[in-house]
């Protein structure tokens, strides 16, 4: 029988990306470690932010072997490919993957380089713990989240034992650039102009 609807799904229910495909509803969610988190429509100002980000990363990639893609775009965490049997099915707001075998006809199959996440009314705590854990075991490189209410950004590098090390806040006025995307010098301000 087809999913149509969220309410056909056991809220404590544990799933995989095999289920995940199957569904046939218009709610967007993730799974993670299985568990469905239903996601929110973005806010005015998350969307402003959001696209300030992908235009400023896609000039910075222009005819780069990386390549940014902005949200809906499923992400599976995974360090196999045996990706039927994934709990955990993201959609960042932004991310960019510069291994182009990790891409495939659904998304990404694999840890993207750079994840940025915009923090919403009512997400934070799942972007600021959740997420920081699973982007941190897939092996995420860098992972960025935006405060639009604070008008920061978080920036968080894996080092080499494959932990995030937290750099200084950057905020308006700060210029943000990444070895990720070399071409990217991104003044944050404009990031957060209304």
């Amino acid at each position: 029988m087809p999913i149509t609807s969220l309410d056909q799904l056991d809220p404590n229910g544990t799933y995989t990306y095999a289920d995940y495909l199957l569904w046939e509803f218009g709610e967007r969610v993730e799974l993670l470690r299985g568990k469905i988190r239903q996601m929110s429509a973005p806010s005015v100002k998350h969307q402003r932010i959001s696209i300030r980000f992908s235009r400023l990363f896609a000039n910075a990639l222009w005819k780069d072997t990386c390549q940014v893609f902005a949200a809906p775009f499923d992400v599976r965490l995974t360090r196999t490919r045996e990706d039927m049997n994934v709990t955990t099915v993201v959609q960042p707001d932004l991310c960019v993957i510069c291994d182009r075998s990790k891409l495939d006809d659904r998304g990404c199959n694999g840890a993207p380089d750079l994840i940025v996440e915009i923090l919403s009314p009512g997400n934070s705590r799942i972007e600021m713990r959740d997420k920081f854990e699973l982007y941190q075991e897939a092996g995420v490189l860098e992972y960025w989240i935006v405060s639009p209410t604070e008008k920061t950004i978080q920036v968080w590098k894996l080092n080499e034992q494959g932990y995030y090390i937290g750099l200084p806040p950057v905020v308006e006025g700060d210029l943000l650039n990444t070895p990720i995307i070399p071409n990217l010098e991104m003044n944050v301000t404009e990031v957060f102009e209304d």
